[in-house]
């Protein structure tokens, strides 16, 4: 669960390192975020020479939260750190990286991101 503000780093090798959201798709009252939510970010620090720059504002699905989600079959999934996928639009739903980093849970892939799940190290 995340929300407006909250930083997020970014699991993919576009050259981004840590961003922000500033909102959160799926309607104009929502407050929270949850794994496989698309949001608009902003970059906060970023290499110079990556495929995104500082201040630059991007779309991104969340892929991992320190807040815990349970699944149908009554487990639970929580991860040590928020981080998100920076996407190329939401209708395509393709990452902008080449290269995943860390662990994805499997509601990724079944919320229709399979090409972000396939270049994942360890689907969860």
């Amino acid at each position: 669960m995340v929300q407006h503000k909250t930083l997020l780093t970014v699991a993919d090798n576009t050259g981004a390192h840590s961003m922000y959201i500033i909102h959160i798709f799926g309607g104009s009252k929502r407050k929270f975020g949850y794994l496989g939510d698309i949001c608009r970010c902003v970059v906060k620090s970023a290499d110079p020479n990556g495929l995104v720059k500082k201040s630059e504002s991007v779309l991104a699905v969340i892929i991992r939260t320190k807040k815990e989600l349970r699944r149908k079959d009554g487990s639970y999934i929580r991860f040590d750190d928020n981080a998100a996928v920076i996407i190329d639009n939401a209708k395509d739903k393709n990452p902008r990286g080449t290269r995943i980093f860390g662990p994805v849970a499997r509601e990724i892939k079944e919320l229709g991101f399979s090409k972000i799940a396939s270049q994942a190290m360890e689907v969860l």
